[in-house]
């Protein structure tokens, strides 16, 4: 099995393009760990441009984990996809966590490598765990048992102080190690700190973008948008949606020069002939036109993460078109305008059906609608709402509409922190609804599990007694979720539930500045 395992990783790293090959010889070996498939994780930015910088150390080098190998299910050791080493045999293993239900996917690796998950059970001769990324970003706690280090915000200003730090600690003992890793701004050690409420290390976020290019750096076919070459735009969003997790961490908006992106897309023009744009909404970007004119002037294609109908560019419909895209997405969230202004999302109906005929006018052949239930003040009439905007984008647009919709789970950090979940039969009845009317006007419904989005929320607002949990799972199924809570003396309502106005919150060690006095406004309001 190990042999047919290595000569799989061998074929993968053969199809790509740019992936680093380094000799071991005097270097910091780390493993940059994406917690789940190679086909999600290759889609990643994070994962991309930390490969980057971490290989562009002489004295670094970097190589790439993934889970959900055949090797995994069957029970054999993880193995890098450079040199397919074991985790064990690195000293650092650095994991960025976009999402919280990847922390099932990353214990199951720890298991598989031998490592145990909890850092007290840890020893000098394993590796050094550390994380980040947006989920351990916004609430470190429920890794705060397993993780030895995690980095809270945007890197890249603070990675060259911190991987001095790391080779010159792990020549000493551990305990030298995290202390001088608590030194670094941005690195939250949880076994040096103290157990007050007051925050205690400090978000941080990159100034200027432009000197940090963050775009494809390995090419390949096997991931959702193999055929383009990713470009981050900006970074971050002005608009405050309440619920909006990024909106808050990424917080204050950046943008990146149209002039250095272009730089960008040259470099990669003879890779790829197709450019996504990557930014929380890729039509809010102040020079989206002299972006779009140059990408044509260049003859590249152009593809979007996300937009939003306050403002749909001409120019940037006109592009994706031309471009062969079939699909548009956008983002109503609620189905009718008092709810949205309620999550401050304050779009009128008017608008997606403005949207909706524009996309028909460019022959679009399907336009998807997301929405949540579960938000905030929502009544019956909200659901009953969603319908009635879907069937009316329906009736102007000239083609396939599908509506998508996921439950709302409450993040640290956003205005709506406090909030709890709506009851799990509440969902389903919803869910159930919307399904039974929006077929009888003829629109397909996607709809994201409500227990894995239960089990979210617990992960989002947990707090350090998820530790233990975590570590002790012997599969990520929800069977067994539930079974290690209970064995804990734990139950999901202790963490779904609305927090008081007063209530310590695991989260509260961490400062995020601007973000905080978002939350501050809203209860002033």
């Amino acid at each position: 099995m190990k042999w047919a395992t290595i000569a799989a990783k061998k074929r993968i790293l053969a199809s790509e393009q740019g992936a680093v090959i380094k000799d071991w010889g005097g270097r910091l070996p780390i493993a940059l760990i994406y917690p789940n498939t190679y086909h999600v994780g290759m889609s990643s930015l994070a994962l991309q441009s930390l490969y980057s910088m971490l290989n562009a150390r002489p004295d670094v080098v970097c190589e790439r984990v993934f889970h959900g190998y055949r090797q995994h299910e069957h029970g054999s050791v993880p193995l890098s996809l450079e040199t397919q080493r074991p985790l064990a045999e690195f000293s650092v293993l650095a994991t960025t966590f976009s999402f919280e239900l990847d922390y099932f996917n990353w214990v199951a690796l720890l298991h598989g490598a031998g490592i145990p998950p909890l850092s007290a059970e840890r020893d000098r001769d394993d590796p050094f765990l550390l994380a980040g990324g947006p989920a351990v970003s916004a609430n470190p706690a429920p890794l705060a048992g397993l993780c030895d280090a995690i980095f809270i915000g945007e890197v890249e200003e603070i990675l060259p102080r911190l991987l001095d730090a790391l080779q010159d600690g792990l020549t000493g003992t551990r305990h030298q190690l995290l202390q001088q890793l608590a030194g670094v701004p941005g690195v939250y050690v949880p076994a040096l700190q103290k157990a007050d409420a007051a925050p205690q290390v400090h978000r941080q976020w990159v100034k200027d973008l432009n000197p940090y290019p963050t775009h494809t750096s390995v090419f390949t076919k096997s991931t959702e948008f193999g055929d383009m070459h990713l470009i981050e735009i900006a970074r971050g969003c002005g608009r405050g949606c309440r619920f909006c997790l990024a909106g808050c961490l990424y917080r204050p908006p950046r943008e990146r020069s149209a002039a250095s992106l272009l730089e960008q897309v040259r470099l990669g023009q003879s890779i790829r002939s197709k450019i996504g744009l990557v930014s929380a909404a890729v039509s809010d970007y102040s020079q989206i036109e002299e972006l779009v004119s140059g990408l044509q002037e260049h003859g590249m294609q152009i593809s979007v993460s996300s937009l939003r109908v306050d403002p749909l560019p001409d120019i940037l419909l006109s592009a994706l078109a031309a471009s062969g895209a079939r699909t548009l997405t956008v983002a109503p969230e609620a189905g009718s305008e008092r709810l949205r202004s309620a999550i401050r999302k304050p779009i009128k109906d008017q608008d997606f059906l403005d949207a909706a005929t524009a996309a028909s006018s460019y022959h679009f052949a399907e336009l998807k609608l997301y929405f949540m239930i579960g938000l905030p003040g929502e009544q019956d009439d909200d659901i009953a709402a969603i319908t009635q905007l879907v069937e009316a984008v329906a009736k102007v647009f000239r083609g396939q509409v599908v509506a998508s919709v996921a439950a709302f789970v409450p993040k640290a950090h956003t205005p709506f922190e406090r909030e709890s979940m709506a009851p799990i039969h509440v969902l389903r009845e919803r869910i159930h609804t919307l399904r039974g009317s929006l077929r009888k006007i003829g629109v397909r419904t996607k709809a994201d599990s409500i227990p894995w989005a239960r089990v979210q929320a617990v992960l989002a607002r947990g707090d350090q007694r998820l530790g233990p949990v975590l570590a002790g799972l012997p599969s990520p199924s929800l069977s067994d979720w539930q079974q290690a809570l209970q064995k804990h003396g734990l139950e999901d309502e202790q963490y779904v539930r609305a927090r008081g106005p007063d209530e310590q919150l695991p989260w509260d060690r961490i400062g995020m500045e601007a973000a905080r006095r978002r939350v501050g406004d809203r209860k002033r309001a």
